[in-house]
């Protein structure tokens, strides 16, 4: 079982896996590395990982465990991104029409609330912050739990965070989508959205002409379920072990959630779906990252 007295090992092994999935992935489509742009990525895993190695043999465990949180986390968006990539170039029609039918089915109205949102611009400025400062708030969490030494919260967080990013980029494979685009030339205060500086990146993914990685510049693709509303729901949860920043820290991400369909030029459906993953993601990571309790013999309780 994964479980066990190694709590960091089932976010390893979702690593590996989505390593090896982007190997097969990429069998028919091969993808290269540009060496030279791929120097930062490196040198970010090796600080990393030697700051995790200080921790663990100075006997400083908040220093272990949050370097090793963001080592999870740094590997983990690196593996997703790519592997993301190569299901985009073996996608097959986009599903850009079935999303936008379903958000007509709930009741979404998109160009109301671009026309809405656009005469506001503190409220544009406000909700795109929030939504491109999703990092960010990865950061504070994680440093806050492994500071306050909460470390079973923090293995859960980031397990629940690589599992249910691996299941939303596989989702993603089978139902790819450009996004919910809208123009931002006919707005006059709406920002662009991800979906719609990303249109030249997907349609080389899909016809070949883009297969170098730059890996200073890799950009999240996916947009059925939006893994921005996972994340964020994650957070919220995270957030309740830490009841001095609790409140900020949960708007924060409520807001990171209503301003994804926005900035991240995500569907509706694709925000609702996002986010009824991450309560069995949290359940899944707490069954496998803790800790197996040692069990001792009836004898071994009696007096010599």
């Amino acid at each position: 079982m994964l479980r066990a007295n190694h709590p960091d090992t089932p976010s390893w092994l979702l690593i590996a896996a989505m390593l090896m999935s982007f190997l097969a992935a990429q069998y028919h489509h091969r993808f290269t590395v540009d060496p030279i742009r791929a120097v930062p990525a490196l040198a970010s895993l090796m600080a990393l990982g030697s700051a995790r190695a200080i921790g663990k043999y100075t006997a400083r465990p908040r220093l272990a465990a949050g370097a090793t949180a963001f080592l999870q986390m740094t590997l983990f968006t690196l593996c997703g991104v790519v592997l993301a990539y190569a299901l985009a170039a073996n996608s097959g029609r986009l599903w850009d029409i079935r999303l936008a039918a379903a958000d007509h089915a709930v009741g979404f109205n998109w160009p109301v609330v671009f026309a809405v949102l656009d005469t506001c611009p503190p409220a544009i400025w406000l909700l795109g912050l929030a939504y491109h400062s999703l990092t960010l708030q990865m950061v504070v969490v994680i440093v806050a739990l492994s500071g306050t030494a909460k470390f079973d919260t923090l293995r859960t967080m980031v397990c629940a965070a690589i599992m249910s990013g691996f299941v939303t980029i596989l989702i993603s494979g089978l139902t790819p989508a450009r996004g919910n685009l809208f123009d931002p030339s006919h707005y006059v205060h709406l920002w662009p959205s991800i979906a719609w500086l990303e249109q030249e990146l997907i349609s080389g993914l899909r016809d070949g002409s883009l297969r170098v990685l730059d890996l200073t510049m890799l950009m999240g693709i996916v947009s059925f379920p939006s893994f921005h509303a996972t994340l964020a729901a994650i957070f919220i949860w995270a957030f309740a072990a830490l009841p001095r920043i609790a409140l900020p820290g949960r708007a924060w991400a409520i807001l990171t959630i209503i301003a994804t369909p926005v900035f991240g030029g995500h569907y509706g459906i694709d925000v609702i779906m996002g986010l009824l993953l991450a309560p069995p993601a949290i359940l899944a990571a707490r069954h496998l990252t803790q800790r197996r309790r040692p069990s001792h013999p009836m004898g071994s309780a009696l007096p010599a």
